[in-house]
Formats: C-alpha cells, sequence, structure tokens
C-alpha cells in the first residue's frame, strides 16, 4: 500500500524559516511533499512581463535548490487550486494539506471550496496564522465588534501582544516525499522575465532608530523597502517585529499594525473593495475626466511631485510612502477622479500591492474610508514637495525637465480645484 503523505502548499509565505504551516507539517510524521499553485484566476489579469509573477518564480526556484539540498524538490503546477489539488488527492494517498491562512475575499472564497472538496476525499485541510501577529478577529471591542478607528486597536493590539508569539516551533527534520518532480517555467504560462527587480529589504538597528525622522524624506534611503517581501511571505512577520522591539522601532511597529488593522477591516468589511466604507461618500460626482487620468498616470501633471512618484512606480514597481498619499490625494481632490481609478491602477503596477492596504489608503486619500482623513483635507502638492524635498533630489532624479520651458504646465489650478473638490463633496454629504 503506498505510504501517506501531506502536502505544504506555498502561498504568501515563500520561506522555509520560521514557516508555522511548513514546520506543522515537518512535525506531522509523515512525509512531506511542497508545491506551488500558479492561479489562472490571478494570473489571468496580468501583463505578459509582471514583475511579480518574476519574483515569485524566482524565489520558487531558491526554495527549490534548498529543499533539494536536504533530498527533496519543490513541485509547481499551473491551474485552478481546485483541480490540482483534486489531482494530487487522487494520485496520492494524502493524510492533510497544510497551508497558511490568507485572508482576502477571493482567498476566503476559495479555501472554502477547497475544505469542501478534501473533506470529499477524507484528507484534511489544516491551515495556520502566519502572515500576522494578530489575525482577524483578536483584535475587538468589548461588545465583540470590530474597531474601524486605528488608534484604539492600536491599543488594544499592543495591549494584546505576548512576546511569546514569536517563537515558533521548529522541524525536528527534514522528511521530504520524492515523487516525480513538477515544474513549471514561465514561459510555459505565456509569461516572461521582468526587468524590473525586486530590491532586497534592509532592516536595522540604525534604520529602525532614525525611522521616525527619515521615513517621509523620499530622496534619502529612509524607509525598509520590506512591503513586498511581507506580501510573500520571503520573511517572516515574527522575526521583523521581534527586531523592531529590540530596537526600540516604535513608528516601524506602529506601521506593522496598520497593515494588520486594514487586513481586518477588508475581514469584516469585504464590500470595501468595491463600495467606500462611509456609504454617503458614494454619492460623489466624480469628474473622472480619462486624459486626465492618463496625465496622471505618465506623470505629465505638471505637479513635480505628482509626477516623480507616478514616474517612479511606472519604472520600479515602488513609490515612497509620503508621496503615494500625495499622488491619490491629487487624483481624487484635484482632479475628482473617482478612488477606485486610483486603486485599480495601483495595484496593477505596485510590487507591494496587499488588497487590504491599498483599498485602505485609497480609501483614507478620498475620505470615505473607516479612519480617513477627513474630506477638508487636502495635500497641497507644491507645499509637500517644498516640505519634504527640500533640495529637489528627489524630483530631479524622476523629473529632471521640471525647471525647463516644455515641462508640462499643470492641468489643473490647486486652488480652484480645492474649491471645486469641497463644493463636490459637501453636496454629495449635505
Amino acid at each position: 500500500m503506498p505510504q501517506k503523505l501531506v502536502i505544504h502548499w506555498f502561498r504568501r509565505d515563500l520561506r522555509l524559516e520560521d514557516n508555522t504551516s511548513l514546520n506543522s507539517a515537518l512535525n506531522s510524521g509523515f512525509p512531506v511533499l511542497p508545491i506551488f499553485i500558479f492561479d489562472p484566476n490571478i494570473l489571468d489579469e496580468l501583463p505578459e512581463d509582471d514583475a511579480r509573477l518574476t519574483f515569485i518564480h524566482g524565489q520558487l526556484s531558491g526554495l527549490k535548490q534548498q529543499i533539494e539540498a536536504q533530498g527533496g524538490t519543490l513541485h509547481t503546477y499551473y491551474g485552478t487550486p481546485k483541480s490540482v489539488l483534486e489531482s494530487l488527492a487522487k494520485e496520492h494517498q494524502l493524510e492533510a494539506i497544510y497551508t497558511n491562512r490568507d485572508y482576502e475575499p477571493y482567498a476566503r472564497e476559495r479555501d472554502a471550496s477547497i475544505d469542501s472538496l478534501l473533506a470529499a476525499h477524507e484528507v484534511a485541510f489544516k491551515t495556520f496564522k502566519d502572515q500576522v501577529i494578530m489575525e482577524p478577529g483578536e483584535v475587538l471591542k468589548p461588545d465583540g465588534k470590530p474597531y474601524t478607528v486605528y488608534t484604539p486597536y492600536m491599543k488594544k493590539w499592543r495591549a494584546g501582544f505576548k512576546p511569546d508569539v514569536l517563537h515558533t516551533a521548529q522541524p525536528n527534520h527534514f522528511n521530504w516525499a520524492k515523487p516525480e518532480p513538477q515544474w513549471v517555467d514561465l514561459d510555459d504560462m505565456g509569461f516572461k522575465k521582468s526587468s524590473i527587480e525586486v530590491p532586497p529589504y534592509r532592516l536595522n538597528a540604525e534604520l529602525l532608530g532614525q525611522y521616525a525622522n527619515s521615513r517621509d524624506i523620499p530622496s534619502i534611503n529612509g524607509t525598509s523597502l520590506l512591503s513586498t517581501h511581507l506580501r510573500f511571505g520571503t520573511v517572516s512577520i515574527r522575526q521583523i517585529v521581534k527586531l523592531a522591539i529590540e530596537a526600540n522601532g516604535d513608528s516601524f511597529l506602529i506601521e506593522l499594525i496598520w497593515r494588520e488593522f486594514f487586513m481586518q477591516i477588508l475581514w469584516f468589511f469585504p464590500h470595501t473593495t468595491i463600495n467606500s466604507f462611509k456609504p454617503k461618500y458614494d454619492g460623489i460626482k466624480w469628474r473622472n475626466n480619462e486624459r486626465e487620468f492618463e496625465a496622471w498616470k505618465n506623470g505629465q501633471t505638471g505637479y513635480p511631485m505628482v509626477d516623480a512618484g507616478m514616474r517612479e512606480l511606472n519604472a520600479t514597481g515602488l513609490m515612497h510612502n509620503r508621496v503615494r498619499m500625495v499622488v491619490a490625494s491629487f487624483l481624487c481632490k484635484h482632479l475628482l477622479i473617482d478612488w477606485r481609478w486610483g486603486e485599480a491602477y495601483f495595484a496593477s503596477k505596485l510590487l507591494d500591492f496587499e488588497q487590504a492596504s491599498n483599498v485602505g489608503n485609497w480609501q483614507w486619500a478620498a475620505g470615505s474610508g473607516c479612519d480617513a482623513a477627513p474630506y477638508f483635507r487636502i495635500f497641497n502638492p507644491t507645499s509637500q514637495w517644498e516640505k519634504f524635498d527640500k533640495q529637489s533630489k528627489y524630483v530631479s532624479k524622476w523629473v529632471p525637465e521640471y525647471q525647463d520651458l516644455h515641462y508640462a504646465r499643470p492641468i489643473v489650478d490647486h486652488k480652484e480645484a480645492r474649491i471645486r473638490c469641497l463644493e463636490r463633496y459637501k453636496a454629495a454629504l449635505a
């Protein structure tokens, strides 16, 4: 009789170290078959040279080498998770499938269907907390309802935090299953390698100590570049939080808590991907001028800080956080273009795209979110430039022609746009 085995399904946890589900699978007593599934439900929306897919494939190649050094190999598949896992359940004597939990709406729907499928095959579906310190539902108000304002959520998060959650059981040994290797290359799926690379993250005591003072200056290396690595789990959130605490990086820890706050908002209010958290904001009469939207996307608005940010995004797949706020405010408030247009564009470009944070931050900029900037707070893109890029190092890098006569003229006047925005918002909220 064939030997029973268990599967570890890699998803947003592309690492061997401090991986909750993988450790549990390796401690199960059964041989472990490690797999990754390229899901066409996700890939069909991507360009053929998508940088995130290139990054994922590269990380998987590295994992494959690591596992092969331990006597196993990583198996990759192209197909819907349901069809791939059903085939594996028929092909092998499966005891269980192990994986780390994902909290986005599509992932929840997918996993519910997988749970039902595996139950029909009498295979256990074991899921684990791994990409967060506090899951949605762990930080709640006394009445059991979710927090919708960040500060009380953050305080409750910190009050409930226990350092022992940063320590996970490590595997006693590596016991890999050894079926015929299965590997999918980019071109097998109709994709090609991107020219955009994900930069390595940088996180040390010095950066954490200076983070509060340097994080808003886009011209210096004051940020960690960690977001993409957290998104795909190439680093453990527990290791990052531990480092932040040891280095007294309180302002950095607060940003990590924002990430989990937005995750629980999306969990409890999944409609916010398409509707405003505050319903009355859906009454705003957006202008949605497509010519102006193209100018914004291409960094041709005539506002140097806005244009620098959009050009950085298009060239690198990343944008400095302070600048993200400026360009988002400009789109929603100055141009009166629906925040959903901007959210979708960021989703198509950002290496670190995470649905909860992207939706949450765009609704924050538009004023329509759960804990948003008030609608009358309208960033002045010129004063933001003067305050956070005093020597124009950032602008000069991305908009070298900003002082030339042929540089784009401003597509909107700041004062006129501000008045127009306030009138539109007031009319919708009246």
